[in-house]
């Protein structure tokens, strides 16, 4: 339910109370999201290095793999890279490792072109699991740089400067399946296209707020597929189509279903708020990774906004909470 609907007389509506079920095995996730048991596998030592390289160019030292690491550990800690550098080196040499320690400078220069995995098999984003229902909300990002305290500190006024990013998030699992990253001057609408590609398999619904009512989003959302339903809240002044008593649209259906049942009796209905979980998402992400971006590059923003997401994605593998509703 938006929290703009009867704001005048909310304050007589008592607050939903609700149990969590698991305390146990969620308390033990939740410790163990702050365990520094650290260690490599053969595997990883055997992959730290970069394969040979077949094809013209100079030759990188280390794998994918190595680069994924070290920026996992500056984004779980909030890390400068040189921190970083000071942070892996450590570790090998505790662990009595003889393997190369990435430098600053490489970990920033590779972050541009690093390619991040997806979810592993079974955790709900693989060909053969259900089908995704979709969550898409998006949010804004500081960027690095003066900020509040110079405003504060010595009167100057500046532009801020941030971006925007969007994100899709299984409403089953709770794990974010697609994100971008935009200038703040792009309409949300039109990343609807990008997402969708990120979702592996086929997606049963797309829910999202008002900023999605538009054309494209339905035919984005159909040209991916076709039976998926669109659930997006019509604006205060859309009119039914030219055939919505013959062939109704799924947006004709929407405003049906607000006339009749009214636009609260509307959301329960067709399940509009179940969209609070992708806004969850994004108060998560800024709780543990933060409010900004570190990189001063865009290429390597996004770089840090796919290892952000893969830390919080792992961090969901680990244990969510399971909470039932008291009367």
């Amino acid at each position: 339910m938006p929290f703009k609907a009867n704001a005048a007389r909310r304050h007589h509506i008592p607050k939903q109370k609700r149990k969590v079920t698991n305390w146990a095995a969620y308390k033990a996730s939740l410790r163990q999201r702050g365990s520094l048991t650290l260690g490599f596998s053969d595997e990883a030592m055997a992959g730290w290095r970069a394969a040979p390289r077949t094809t013209r160019g100079g030759q990188a030292w280390y794998s994918p793999l190595a680069i994924l690491t070290a920026l996992t550990l500056r984004t779980v800690f909030r890390l400068a890279l040189r921190q970083t550098e000071g942070l892996i080196g450590s570790i090998i040499s505790l662990l009595g490792l003889s393997l190369a320690v990435p430098t600053y400078s490489t970990l920033s220069r590779r972050a541009e072109t690093m390619e991040v995995p997806r979810l592993r098999p079974g955790s709900g984003n693989d060909a053969d699991s259900e089908p995704v229902h979709l969550l898409v909300d998006s949010t804004g990002l500081k960027l690095c740089g003066a900020g509040e305290w110079l405003v504060e500190k010595q009167g100057t006024k500046r532009r801020r400067s941030w971006r925007k990013l969007p994100i899709g998030v299984d409403a089953n699992t709770g794990e974010i399946v697609a994100a971008t990253l935009t200038m703040k001057d792009v309409d949300d609408a039109c990343q609807v296209a990008p997402l969708l590609e990120q979702v592996e398999g086929p997606v049963a619904s797309f829910t999202a707020d008002g900023a999605y009512d538009q054309d494209s989003v339905y035919d984005a959302v159909t040209e991916r597929n076709p039976e998926a339903a669109v659930i997006v809240p019509p604006r205060a002044t859309a009119v039914l189509s030219e055939t919505a008593e013959t062939e109704p649209t799924q947006r004709d259906i929407h405003l049906q279903g607000i006339a009749e049942k009214g636009r609260m009796g509307w959301q329960k209905a067709s399940g509009y708020n179940v969209r609070s979980r992708v806004e969850a998402a994004i108060g998560r992400y800024k709780q543990v990774i933060g409010d900004g971006l570190r990189f001063r590059k865009d290429g390597r923003r996004g770089g840090e906004v796919a290892v952000a997401v893969h830390v919080l994605n792992r961090m969901m593998e680990l244990g969510r909470p399971i909470s039932v509703r008291i009367k």
